[in-house]
């Protein structure tokens, strides 16, 4: 088995350690950017501040020094939010050794490059000789940490290191599947979060199920539309990374990103609503300007999208917002092209 490192002690993180420390058999170092989160973990094997109430294994190091982390490590999983991804690695690069497989299970896209994670990395790295993949699918941290059985997918053009990380991560309760399409599979699980928020903000309205539904379903067009654009495959959006993901984010009450769509609906503003938060990140405020960005660049309309960027950027009213896509001209459903809609 191998060494793990986790960068990143927030909720995913710490849920990612638990069941890779519960029953992977490995030694798994968990690094935590706040000293409180570490001494928690050491003192009271519980993360209080991000994860309270689930039980850290004994296999699991919880550790606030980097090169304590990943010195040795075989698998680095990088779970910190997507705007520090760039920052992180730049420190963690010199304690990173040759042949190391990077497992990127951020959920994001870089606001001001609109680069992907794995972008970014091999970005920062260079040509360090290391695998890169990326690991999504519909997973709340709470339900991996009590064990409930979840199913997420791992990425790479690497097949080895996608062999290999299905191998180590798959548990009786972790099932883990393996997917060639990594642009895809990032984009999947970076765009779900702005449809998401938009899914909040029907439910922070009152409407009922045949608005979420709708709103899903289109949403999937949308992402579907900038993921083949950038060189995804269609039938990705079809899997774990792309509707399964989409459908839990939507309609789960767990999902921060649906969560902050909810307050807005309800008249609440951003930044009451994001200090509120307590140092948790929902991905989809950062994600929107990037998608939108993303499109734009691509020549593909993305209108929930670009709703929800005037809702979150520009102070646009929910209910305008909602009446404005449902107004919107006609439409094939199926489409004739790209920048169909």
């Amino acid at each position: 088995m191998s060494e793990i490192a986790i960068v990143g002690a927030g909720a995913w993180g710490t849920g990612l350690a638990i069941t890779l420390g519960r029953y992977g058999g490995h030694g798994v170092r968990l690094w935590a950017h706040e000293a409180e989160v570490c001494e928690s973990i050491s003192k009271n094997r519980v993360n209080e501040r991000f994860l309270p109430g689930h039980e850290i294994p004994g296999s699991v190091r919880a550790t606030h020094l980097l090169q304590d982390a990943l010195d040795g490590a075989r698998v680095i999983v990088s779970v910190m939010p997507s705007q520090h991804c760039r920052s992180l690695f730049e420190k963690m690069k010199p304690f990173i050794g040759a042949g190391a497989l990077i497992v990127s299970a951020t959920k994001g896209l870089e606001e001001h490059s609109l680069l992907r994670m794995s972008e970014v990395i091999a970005q920062v790295l260079g040509d360090r000789n290391v695998g890169i993949g990326a690991l999504s699918g519909p997973s709340f941290a709470v339900e991996v940490a009590r064990g409930d059985p979840t199913a997420v997918t791992i990425a790479s053009g690497d097949s080895d290191l996608a062999l290999t990380v299905q191998q180590e991560f798959s548990s009786r309760t972790f099932r883990v599947y393996t997917n060639s399409d990594l642009v895809g599979v990032e984009m999947g699980g970076a765009l779900k979060n702005v449809i998401a928020i938009a899914a909040g903000v029907c439910d922070g309205l009152g409407l009922g199920h045949n608005s979420i539904a709708a709103l899903i379903t289109r949403g999937l067009a949308e992402i579907s539309r900038l993921s083949v654009a950038c060189g995804g495959r269609a039938e990705t959006m079809a899997g774990l990374a792309g509707l399964g993901d989409l459908v839990l984010t939507c309609t789960g009450g767990l999902s921060r990103n649906r969560s902050v769509g909810v307050a807005l609906g309800q008249g609440r503003k951003l930044p009451e609503i994001t200090a509120g938060m307590h140092g948790m990140v929902a991905e989809g405020i950062f994600t929107t300007n990037a998608a939108v960005g993303l499109a734009k660049s691509r020549g593909i309309e993305m209108p929930i999208t670009e709703q929800m960027h005037a809702i979150l950027q520009d102070g646009k009213s929910p209910r305008g917002a909602i009446q404005d896509l449902m107004s919107r001209s006609g439409k094939s459903e199926m489409g004739n092209g790209a920048t169909s809609r």
